[in-house]
């Protein structure tokens, strides 16, 4: 399998993507479906107002959340499929006891995607895993399948924007 994505991109996907205010929106909505509007702040509480808008504004810039008339903020099909990604590492990363035996969704899922992104770009596709074990590698290479063609069908993640001119 050939990545499309450079290493500037993989690091500007994995950021994004183990954001723990997305990663907080993203599972909300996929555990208890949409959130009602002006309802989000009393869901998150542990997110501030920034970050709850940060995370909101990121994910409709990518596609993974969209506002529906009378139900609120709810999953697009990216989104969706995001969510069955992260489930699917979170799985492996509590299998296997990592980062800590006990320890946040948000964090297993930013140390699943660090674990990863050596292996996403075009530099490195196709090559060694990190070395932790058989079933571990199965699974972790599982992951790794899941996130690649997340990411191959939604590019628009990975693409790192110019920065905007200042005025």
């Amino acid at each position: 399998m050939n990545s499309p994505f450079t290493a500037a991109e993989v690091r500007h996907a994995v950021e994004l993507l183990a954001s723990r205010p997305l990663v907080r929106l993203v599972t909300e909505i996929d555990d208890n479906g949409a959130i009602p509007p002006r309802r989000l702040a009393g869901i998150l509480p542990d997110l501030s107002t920034h970050q709850l808008g940060s995370a909101s504004g990121m994910a409709r810039a990518h596609g993974l959340i969209r506002t529906a008339p009378g139900t609120g903020l709810e999953l697009t099909e990216p989104g969706t499929e995001l969510a069955d990604v992260y489930d699917a590492m979170a799985r492996w990363a509590r299998r296997h006891a990592v980062p800590a035996p006990v320890c946040e969704f948000s964090s297993r899922i930013r140390h699943v995607l660090g674990l990863l992104a050596p292996s996403l770009t075009t530099e490195r596709v196709g090559g060694p895993s990190p070395r932790t074990g058989d079933k571990a590698e199965a699974g972790l290479a599982h992951c790794r399948m899941l996130l690649s063609q997340w990411l191959a069908d939604n590019p628009q993640v990975a693409r790192v924007s110019e920065p905007e001119p200042v005025a």
